[in-house]
């Protein structure tokens, strides 16, 4: 059986500054250290984490006064840092920077008289973030079927925004008929962050020389979504898997050719766990794609608010 492995794959800047947040926090400060909501979308990592000391909360209520507390990688709204300042919780924000980069054009686009829309998908930690940070009237859209249907206050003044983890596909679709329908602002692609592009852009060379495509990534993890869909779409069966535990020996067989990606929030330990199971099925060759280095690195970990 051939395996080939993308290249990039895996950990993004913006994870490994998050999670190395947590890590000096608890170096710091000991335990406990909390967490709102999962620091990235990887049950592994979350789990490593909380064997080492960090607690994830879904609410600042559960926070006692003044405590440690870390903003995921997927930024907060405005409500919640509030919220944090009334406690006298003592705050590392790990939010990517590419995910406060988007609040940033939110938020001016608000300042100067514009309706907003978020592409990407309700109920998301990113985009909810994103939504808290927006004073004026903001909406929220995930496909392109549904502009049709949109109704917003000032038509004549729109502008956009997309969550950085999305499928530039779909966003694509999503940003044409917006300027089918409107006259609107926004930043065509760039909001959709560097590891989502290169990561895709991979899987679909990758596609071209295999049979099947495995992506190791959390069923959560919208960037890991998006990785199987573009398999898919190139033209190859594509699953979403968590670890080894989710293989089914019933996809290969001895002739396979094997695509492994990863989403930006899955440690290599599990790729690497994922090929020892494939050789336990069949004697594999594994490859690296030739690629070009990763173009961005965040050097800077987070500091406390006091």
């Amino acid at each position: 059986m051939q395996v080939i492995l993308a290249q990039p794959r895996g950990f993004c800047a913006g994870v490994v500054r998050a999670i190395r947040a947590v890590d000096q926090a608890l170096e710091s400060y000991g335990k406990p250290v909390y967490v709102l909501h999962e620091i990235v979308h990887n049950r592994h990592v979350v789990e490593d984490l909380k064997r080492r000391g960090a607690l994830f909360i879904e609410s600042l209520e559960e926070v006692p006064v003044g405590a440690v507390t870390i903003f995921s990688a997927h930024g907060v709204s405005t409500a919640v840092v509030k919220e944090a300042e009334k406690r006298k919780l003592r705050v590392i924000d790990a939010t990517c920077p590419l995910v406060t980069r988007v609040h940033f054009r939110a938020q001016e686009f608000s300042r100067q008289g514009f309706d907003v829309i978020i592409i990407g998908h309700p109920g998301h930690p990113e985009v909810e973030g994103t939504r808290g940070r927006v004073k004026g009237p903001v909406y929220v859209l995930s496909s392109s079927a549904e502009v049709a249907t949109l109704g917003v206050r000032h038509p004549e003044r729109l502008a956009y925004v997309t969550q950085t983890t999305l499928s530039m596909d779909d966003t694509l679709e999503v940003i044409e008929a917006l300027k089918a329908r409107f006259h609107i602002q926004g930043p065509d692609l760039s909001n959709i962050c560097y590891a989502t592009q290169t990561r895709q852009n991979s899987v679909r060379r990758l596609a071209k020389s295999i049979d099947l495509l495995l992506v190791v990534g959390a069923r959560n993890s919208s960037n890991s979504n998006r990785l199987r869909e573009v398999g898919e779409r190139s033209g190859v069966r594509a699953y979403l898997i968590e670890d080894a535990e989710d293989l089914n020996p019933a996809w290969f067989s001895v002739n396979a050719r094997v695509g492994i990606t990863a989403g930006a929030s899955a440690p290599e330990e599990m790729v690497q766990k994922v090929l020892d199971r494939l050789r336990i099925y069949y004697p594999c060759t594994v490859r690296e794609m030739a690629s070009e280095p990763e173009p961005m690195h965040f050097s800077s970990t987070p500091s406390l608010g006091l």
